[in-house]
């Protein structure tokens, strides 16, 4: 069976790019088809020696975050490749509408939805690109036209068309895989399509292993912070826990990279009040140690598709301050592996923290509830997928 996994670009790596990486492994001979890739950046780096065919626009999206004002030719972008000649193409779609390409009567499209691209359907993105009215006029007319598109290539591959033996005409999406039922919800709601629910793949067992003779109470001096794992973007609730930090005096880690357009380590930097330490990106083996020597990981995040870092943070045995909306109902267990909580003002916060610091948490429920969403059940579930569909005719 041949098989192609196309990808929005190659650029920092994130949650996205672990499910791509993951799929790597389960395809280890399959092309990735992207948009545009940026040499040397952290997600070049994880794919060094895979093949990686890139748009024809490359070479213009990959200038300095050109790909963001140029969205409206996201649908020129995917309808240029050809990938008739495969039998499974697996999307990993996102913001930049991953879908549309060309493909043949044998070809099955299998789209593994990380969420409808939230600036088309009015949820917070991570860059505030319409803060300007220009921008948001060109946004409305760039935003009517995509949607559209965004419509189209969601819907199944015409019957017609596949059995007309054809090939080269632009497909849509045989099954959607979603990766929360918060997305699939989604799904349902803007492309009234069905979807299986297969969470992302998180590394449990290496961070368990990694972290287990680690114990917060031998490490004082760097226990008492509290941390955030997250790109430097908009709507996740950054901004938001460096004013609670300087409030209420706690210490605040930070680990992440800027994206885009997005000025919010500038922003951090100015509220942070000396609570906060922008620790950038690190290496996956400092990351489980951060985690683990926390006290607590906060997310506060009004509407999350997932959050693979709630669930990595648990795998460390660190419980989790987090909003009671998105993904994270479904991977945080309130009371026992964490504090779900319903606001995020100063008071609510207050209590939020003092309840987690007066709490004698388990670590090994914390682990339990992590193992649902570990890699191997992740490669599993894909595996029984593909098996189920991909081989049917």
């Amino acid at each position: 069976m041949k098989v192609a996994l196309v990808h929005d670009y190659i650029r920092e790596y994130g949650g996205a790019e672990r499910v791509l990486k993951t799929l790597t492994e389960l395809f280890p001979n399959a092309p990735i088809y992207t948009a545009f890739k940026v040499q040397g950046s952290t997600a070049d780096k994880e794919f060094k020696g895979k093949k990686i065919v890139e748009s024809f626009l490359a070479p213009i999206l990959r200038i300095d975050n050109f790909y963001s004002p140029l969205r409206f030719l996201i649908p020129v972008i995917w309808r240029r490749f050809d990938l008739s000649n495969y039998d499974l193409v697996i999307t990993s779609s996102s913001w930049y509408v991953t879908r549309g390409f060309k493909v043949s009567s044998k070809t099955k499209v299998i789209c593994y939805c990380h969420t409808p691209s939230r600036w088309l359907y009015g949820y917070e993105t991570s860059v505030k690109f319409t803060k300007y009215w220009p921008v948001k006029i060109y946004a409305a007319i760039v935003g009517h036209f995509i949607r559209m598109y965004d419509w189209e290539t969601a819907q199944p591959t015409s019957l017609k068309l596949r059995g007309s033996g054809k090939s080269g005409y632009q497909g849509g999406v045989d099954y959607f895989i979603a990766n929360s039922q918060n997305v699939a919800a989604r799904i349902e709601k803007f492309y009234r399509r069905d979807s299986s629910v297969i969470y992302p793949p998180v590394e449990v067992e290496k961070i368990i292993e990694t972290t287990k003779n680690l114990k917060k109470e031998d490490l004082p001096a760097q226990a008492g912070y509290f941390l955030i794992v997250s790109r430097l973007v908009g709507a996740k609730g950054l901004e938001e826990a460096a004013k609670l930090a300087k409030k209420l005096s706690f210490k605040l880690k930070i680990v992440g990279e800027t994206h885009g357009f997005a000025d919010v380590k500038r922003e951090l930097e100015r509220l942070s009040g000396g609570n906060i330490e922008l620790l950038g990106g690190i290496d996956d083996i400092s990351l489980y140690h951060t985690y683990a020597r926390a006290k607590g990981f906060i997310a506060l995040a009004r509407d999350e598709d997932f959050g693979m870092s709630v669930v990595e943070a648990q795998a460390a045995g660190t419980p989790v301050i987090a909003f009671n909306g998105g993904g994270f109902r479904e991977s945080v267990v309130d009371g026992e592996t964490g504090i779900l909580i319903d606001d995020t003002n100063e008071e609510t916060m207050e209590e939020a923290i003092r309840k987690l610091e007066n709490t004698k948490w388990d670590k090994e429920k914390l682990r339990e509830n992590a193992r649902r969403f570990s890699k191997e059940g992740f490669k599993n579930e894909i595996r029984r997928f593909v098996e189920k569909h991909a081989r049917t005719t």
